[in-house]
């Protein structure tokens, strides 16, 4: 695969994407990453969003699982296949050729830790790959520990579990995006029991102050006795 054919040109943005809680579109043909402790129910929203089967890449020897009572609450369970790689480099092999043969909406990988560059470009390409073969938009979808820091992915974002004692909420954060500032956004659940929006959360700035004209001795000069 030649790597050098992967520019900002190639990105095209009329591919259709995929829409994540009403309110931004992930571009398709592309890899993102979702990060932070509620990351797997972060992509169960997105993957309740295409139609068809989604692919679902794990680690076979890590201890956490997809808990399917769980997973019918976001989505039918049905609509996933589940593959488990013995080796940790065999998840994204799996992932770039699930993405080339360009026939599923969606694929989520479970990540030990960020992948590099490269790999990440590979990922593109080969989704590029599957799109110009088949006429679609497929996007690879990267689920890393902590805060994430896979390089060159299209968007990163975390979800962090805010419940209070009388409801359930999350806290989403973009932070990363190739054509968006990062932002925080509070979910909760509607009505119907889907994930929504509810506010925009700006951190609060203090007000810069400026310094005092007077000499004054501060706490770090010690005075003559």
């Amino acid at each position: 695969m030649d790597l050098t054919k992967l520019t900002r040109q190639s990105h095209r943005h009329d591919r259709p994407g995929l829409p994540l809680l009403a309110r931004f579109r992930l571009a398709g043909a592309r890899a993102h990453e979702f990060c932070g402790p509620a990351r797997r129910r972060l992509a169960l929203w997105l993957a309740a969003e295409t139609a068809g089967t989604v692919l679902w890449i794990r680690p076979a020897w890590h201890p956490d699982r997809l808990h399917m009572a769980g997973v019918r609450g976001e989505i039918d369970p049905a609509r996933l296949i589940t593959v488990e790689p013995d080796r940790p480099e065999d998840i994204l092999w799996t992932m770039e050729e699930a993405l080339r043969a360009g026939l599923l909406p969606l694929v989520v990988a479970e990540l030990p830790e960020p992948p590099g560059l490269t790999p990440v470009r590979r990922l593109h390409l080969a989704a590029e790959a599957g799109a110009e073969a088949r006429g679609t938009s497929p996007l690879a979808l990267l689920l890393t520990p902590g805060e994430g820091g896979a390089a060159g992915v299209e968007t990163r974002w975390s979800l962090t579990p805010a419940h209070g004692a009388d409801d359930t909420r999350w806290t989403l954060a973009r932070l990363r995006g190739r054509d968006a500032p990062p932002g925080e956004w509070g979910v909760t659940r509607g009505a119907d029991g889907r994930p929504r929006l509810v506010a925009e959360q700006t951190p609060a700035i203090p007000p810069v102050r400026p310094p005092p004209t007077h000499a004054k001795t501060d706490q770090f000069t010690m005075s003559k006795r």
